[in-house]
């Protein structure tokens, strides 16, 4: 998680007063002749890179940061309330906490619950104007379940059953472009049976032939509800860009 406590340097310049005299020319005065440069106030230094992370274990506890940093994200906290948290972990190893975790833990599933329906109830007021607009797009169709589809790349060989087991490349985003997921990053496909996956998965590879590329946009009923996943909101319409490599299995 990167820092939220930023430091703002201020400079302060000390002013002497003017001279009473009314008739002192700018030199008597002290003044500087016109066209003398002001000196520029020195720049702030930037605070110092961090360290590599060089061993299992410090990239073990930096992935322990990103699982945190994902579940609080399901809160929706804002920047002051990230500081508050980092407040607490502060307090926290010096075992000196300002409220009672004892007094204070039984309300934070009501918390979570209710920044839940948050979350959800923005998602899908954003993904209803994102999908109206996405179905009218050159190329997109919209089938009776609200999956979109759209072809990229045609293929040439046969188009999978539900059955099937497949092997795909994929890349999913959220409606903002934020990237959750992506076999292209892991450099390994996956493979699965399509009637194991979400819903859109299962109606929307269905459609592409071996070798094609098509791009699926899902809404959350197709996709994982709202119930979302740590990366995922709850009501998030996701848009997956599926490039269908090899029907591994035919299925029965």
């Amino acid at each position: 998680m990167r820092g939220l406590l930023i430091l703002l340097p201020a400079l302060l310049i000390a002013q002497a007063p003017p001279p009473k005299a009314a008739a002192a020319s700018p030199q008597q005065a002290g003044a500087k002749p016109a066209g003398t440069a002001k000196p520029k106030p020195a720049a702030a230094a930037k605070p110092p890179a961090p360290p590599p992370l060089t061993t299992d274990d410090e990239k073990a506890v930096y992935a322990v940061g990103l699982t945190m940093y994902r579940q609080l994200a399901q809160l929706d906290l804002s920047p002051a309330e990230l500081e508050i948290v980092q407040r607490a972990f502060a307090d926290a190893v010096a075992n000196k906490p300002v409220a009672e975790l004892s007094e204070w833990s039984p309300k934070i599933q009501p918390f979570a619950l209710a920044r839940g329906t948050r979350v959800k109830e923005r998602e899908k007021a954003a993904s209803a104007i994102y999908l109206a607009k996405a179905a009218g797009e050159p190329g997109c169709v919209k089938s009776e379940s609200g999956l979109i589809y759209k072809e990229e790349t045609p293929g040439t060989g046969e188009s999978p059953k539900a059955t099937d087991t497949v092997k795909v490349n994929y890349r999913g985003t959220l409606i903002n472009g934020t990237e959750f997921d992506s076999s292209y990053k892991r450099n390994e496909p996956a493979q699965f049976a399509l009637n194991g996956v979400i819903k859109c998965w299962t109606e929307g590879v269905q459609k592409i032939k071996v070798g094609g590329k098509s791009m699926l946009i899902c809404p959350s009923d197709l996709a994982y509800g709202d119930q979302g996943r740590p990366s995922i909101p709850g009501g998030a319409t996701l848009i997956f860009e599926i490039e269908l490599l090899e029907i591994v299995a035919p299925g029965k």
